[in-house]
């Protein structure tokens, strides 16, 4: 049994969830523990890209346009390995531009193991599967079976304590909690031992389960006040979508959005394991624990359909692809999905972030925050210009409003890479 000094006992259980801990002291307010997009974290490094290429653009060139391809591959690749120290165990990315198709990795795929991290290895979409599902539900709307102005009531009498409609659960403008520590806490006897909180997050947690955590939970605003970030949401829709369909989750993403986009090697799970190479989440909890966790049994029923799906850096480039080329749903659909409804960035299960690349532009995509891992995908609209990136080694003594260093770094080399 590990426990947390008592100096740290007012952190509660936060210390494990999708957004890592302060490393704070006692007397310091608990952060919030909830999971949510890294993106302004994000929006500052693609502002930081932006800024450094406007300084490039004002200074005189220095090398021959035909020098810059291989440059950038070697600074890709130097970014990777630097990246795999301290928390970071893993990582792989790839890039795809007119003039640039690279895709690298550095590390390890398991924290207390030597097989090296491979570009072609699988890891934990975590919240890169909301743009997928959002995509099934959106699908339903392209054939009437649904308007965004559905009701979950319409569909699951009695769900929910206050009816919602399907626009607000795809934008978070429902107003549900985030329920994800409340379901954990519900599994603990001890909720300062690190060791019985991993091993929650290695046990199944049902549809029943889901639901009653978020009813437990009261309301922190109305439907449509504001945004509010919460797993839940897509948790119902994934309720919603098999009461309509009569099928799976796993079996509809398969049918209407694996195969169609090409993603061969993308997976909704049903149960913890790995299979074939793959990335194994890692945590750092440096003084609030043990150091260092390797986390191979994570069950994807916690995360459910808020980020159980597993996939690679080529399958999202694939997806993004799709969904933007109007393969998955109608051009028109497609415009709505990426308008955003919350804060001028998040619209339909996708959020947008300014291009440092092309001034008044933007990028597409999502980030994913898992127990253990982090990704991104990210596209331009025209689908020119992608990158993405799976890493293992979360470090949970830093600030949920902060971005680690690794995954920071390589962000910045990606993103600079496109322009």
């Amino acid at each position: 049994m590990r426990r947390r000094t008592r100096s740290v006992i007012a952190l509660g259980t936060a210390a494990i969830l999708a957004v890592p801990l302060a490393a704070a002291p006692a007397s310091a307010t608990p952060v919030d523990p909830l999971p949510r997009p890294v993106h302004d974290a994000v929006a500052e490094v693609l502002a930081d890209v932006a800024h450094e290429r406007r300084v490039l653009e004002a200074q005189p060139r220095t090398f021959a346009p035909e020098a810059a391809e291989p440059g950038w591959r070697a600074t890709l690749d130097q970014t990777l390995d630097e990246a795999v120290t301290g928390p970071v165990v893993g990582v792989t990315a790839r890039l795809e531009t007119p003039d640039l198709d690279w895709r690298g990795s550095a590390g390890q795929r398991e924290h207390d193991r030597a097989a090296p991290a491979r570009p072609q290895d699988r890891f934990r979409a975590a919240s890169i599967t909301k743009p997928m599902i959002a995509t099934l539900v959106l699908q339903e709307v392209e054939a009437g079976t649904w308007s965004l102005d559905t009701g979950v009531d319409e569909v699951l009498p009695g769900l929910l304590d206050v009816d919602v409609t399907i626009e607000e659960l795809l934008a978070h403008r429902s107003g549900l909690p985030d329920h994800l520590l409340e379901l954990m806490q519900s599994r603990l006897t001890d909720p300062d031992d690190f060791d019985e909180q991993w091993a929650a997050m290695g046990q199944e947690y049902t549809a029943a389960d889901h639901v009653a955590a978020i009813r437990a939970l009261p309301r922190e605003l109305a439907p449509d006040e504001d945004f509010l970030y919460s797993n839940a949401g897509y948790v119902v829709l994934r309720l919603m979508l098999e009461e309509a369909t009569g099928e799976r989750v796993d079996d509809l993403l398969e049918k209407r959005v694996f195969k169609p986009a090409r993603m061969r090697h993308t997976d909704y799970p049903q149960v913890p394991g790995t299979r074939g190479p793959f990335l194994v989440g890692a945590a750092y909890t440096g003084p609030f624990g043990a150091g260092m966790y390797s986390l191979p049994q994570f069950h994807p029923s916690y995360f459910d359909a808020a980020g159980a799906v597993t996939t690679t850096t080529a399958d999202l480039h694939a997806f993004t692809d799709a969904l933007l080329g109007g393969r998955l749903l109608e051009p028109a659909t497609v415009a709505d999905m990426i308008d955003p409804r919350a804060d001028d960035f998040y619209g339909l299960g996708i959020y947008r972030l300014p291009d440092p690349c092309v001034p008044g532009e933007y990028l597409y995509g999502h980030d994913g925050a898992g127990i253990g891992s982090l990704s991104m995908v990210l596209t331009s609209a025209d689908g020119e210009r992608q990158l993405s990136y799976g890493l293992t080694g979360r470090d949970y003594t830093i600030a949920p409003d902060q971005m680690q260093e690794g995954a920071a770094a390589v962000l910045n080399t990606l993103a600079a890479a496109t322009c």
